[in-house]
């Protein structure tokens, strides 16, 4: 058990860094804020060994969550990269101690051309932290390590702040679920966070039939287009009704004649419907809770049939 014993301890400690950082929130983190908000250029996050692995992290939350970020490994820095860095430009630099040479030998170049310099140290006296603009204190009390050596709590930390900062910036900036959608095309979550209009099947892929056809073409309707369904309109194609798989083999239970029965003997009046501009996310709850395998998407005024979303559609 002295394994978990030490594992609680490492939790333990990381969770007592980021908390201890709640309290230390000042004016200087609004001043972050403030600079990266009005950024006309790119913010570009620099920092050696596991501090550089932070900030590849860092930039990559910025940069999904609309503010253009980059990282900049301060040694190809001063070995051909500097020119990276322009005018009006932010640079994020993270170091522990403050005194990373290679940081340091950034500084001339940043004053030169006027970019503004953001700092995440432990060291808030440290050279690094004097020249910033801003300079945001993340010491911790500890590190994680048994022999308090390796950076664990201390780049937690500083990964916090950073979440901190671009989670703030994202509401500052007014960055919404669709410019999220935007950025994150890709993937379940892509497809999770678009509307249900980029995923319904529409046109002659919709299964639509009127309350005067007969059960026979319903069942072919329904069979064609392969959704267990079909939506039932009227002449101006506004939604009616709407028959299902489960819906016929209850017919068939109570009406052997089901193929002389009409669509509009048959469908479920009124049934869930959502507008086009549903997010896919809304649409797949909204199916769990109604144990529904589709949903129809209607015009929210005239309630004219748009298409239908299918339950694999969301997966």
């Amino acid at each position: 058990m002295a394994d978990l014993a030490l594992a609680r301890k490492v939790l333990e400690t990381e969770a007592a860094a980021i908390l201890a950082l709640v309290e230390r929130l000042d004016e200087r983190f609004d001043r972050a804020v403030e600079l990266l908000r009005d950024c006309h250029g790119r913010v570009i996050l620099a920092g050696m060994g596991k501090s550089g692995i932070i900030c590849r992290k860092i930039a990559a939350t910025l940069t999904s969550t609309g503010t253009p970020a980059m990282f900049l490994h301060p040694a190809d820095a001063i070995h051909g990269d500097l020119g990276v860095i322009q005018s009006r430009d932010v640079v994020v630099a993270l170091s522990y101690s403050g005194e990373t040479d290679e940081l340091l030998g950034l500084l001339e170049t940043i004053r030169r051309l006027g970019a503004k310099l953001v700092v995440i140290t432990g060291a808030p006296t440290s050279a690094l932290a004097q020249a910033a603009d801003v300079a945001l204190d993340c010491s911790v009390a500890e590190e994680a390590c048994p022999m308090n050596l390796v950076p664990t709590a201390s780049t937690t930390a500083a990964l916090a702040i950073g979440d901190a900062l671009a989670m703030t910036l994202l509401v500052e900036k007014g960055f919404g679920q669709q410019d999220f959608v935007n950025l994150h095309p890709g993937g379940k979550l892509g497809k999770r966070l678009m509307r249900v209009e980029s995923l319904m099947h529409r046109g002659k892929l919709c299964p639509i039939v009127r309350p005067e056809t007969r059960m026979r073409d319903v069942i072919y309707e329904m069979s064609s287009k392969g959704l267990g369904m079909t939506c039932v309109v009227d002449g101006g194609d506004a939604l009616l009704g709407i028959i299902t798989d489960g819906d016929l083999r209850r017919h068939m239970d109570k009406a052997p004649g089901l193929l002389e029965l009409t669509a509009g003997d048959v469908m479920t009046h009124s049934p869930v419907s959502i507008p086009p501009v549903t997010l896919a996310a809304e649409a797949l709850n909204i199916m769990e809770q109604r144990k529904i395998t589709s949903i129809v998407v209607v015009d929210g005024g005239t309630r004219r049939v748009s298409g239908v979303v299918h339950l694999h559609d969301l997966w």
